[in-house]
């Protein structure tokens, strides 16, 4: 019966569902998993990299986008809608300077994408955007900000967050170490648990993963993969110690 309420995303199902939009969050959730972390004065950002064949050229498979000098943005879902998405998100920030001679807020072009998402919920002959964006960077006063969108339109403000396939194991496990999380002021720790949460929920390798950090008036910085691997070695050791402790605990 839900076929007759899915040709177009204008008509609403029985029981309230708009099943297009529904359909965007499923293309979402078999995203790339990705990873946001807001410090005092850092976004870090870790994503899930799906491998590409011997012959085809890893440059231009990114997940990490700037759209301007001080937001960076990344997503999981489908990649040729974020690339629409990321070129109107670059000529609004352009726009902006132009117009007020100053870069937008983070919360603004957060905004902006929320609201394109929105209309294309809206309009007939058009379909929802297919992905979910983790956007991070640094208002003019230096004030660290990372928000997430929906293909609904719909936006939020957070110290940690995830999307993508693993989103749900993952945001448990950042829930559980919450604590650790949120008073995460250094920026290697902040790493440390970025590469930790990948490795101990997703089972990713740092040739899997790709870390990236913005600061307040400096480039993006992407993490070396030397740098990567010495962290998942720690990781990992750090785990296998974890669980053996834990089984000794059980063993009466």
């Amino acid at each position: 019966m839900a076929e007759r309420y899915d040709r177009a995303v204008t008509i609403y199902s029985p029981d309230g569902h708009l099943l297009q939009v529904e359909y965007a969050q499923e293309a979402v959730r078999r995203g790339s998993t990705v990873v946001g972390l807001r410090t005092n004065n850092a976004i870090v950002i870790g994503v899930e990299k799906r491998s590409v064949g011997d012959l085809q050229e890893e440059r231009i498979v990114r997940k990490i986008c700037m759209l301007d000098d001080h937001v960076v943005m990344t997503f999981s879902g489908l990649t040729a809608d974020a690339r629409i998405l990321v070129s109107r998100a670059q000529m609004e920030a352009q726009s902006h300077r132009l117009n007020f001679e100053k870069p937008t807020t983070v919360e603004y072009i957060t905004r902006y994408i929320a609201q394109l998402k929105q209309n294309y919920t809206q309009s007939n002959g058009r379909r929802p955007f297919g992905l979910s964006c983790l956007v991070g960077g640094f208002d003019e006063d230096g004030t660290p900000h990372l928000f997430q969108t929906e293909p609904s339109g719909i936006f939020y403000e957070w110290r940690a967050n995830t999307t993508g396939r693993s989103s749900q194991p993952v945001r448990d496990y950042m829930e559980k170490h919450a604590d650790e999380l949120l008073a995460t002021v250094d920026e290697a720790a902040a790493i440390k648990h970025i590469v930790r949460t990948l490795v101990s929920v997703s089972s990713l390798k740092h040739s899997q993963m790709e870390v990236a950090v913005l600061k307040y008036r400096q480039p993006l910085r992407m993490i070396d993969r030397k740098v990567l691997a010495d962290l998942e070695g720690t990781v990992r050791a750090e785990l296998e110690a974890e669980t053996e402790a834990s089984r000794r605990t059980r063993v009466p």
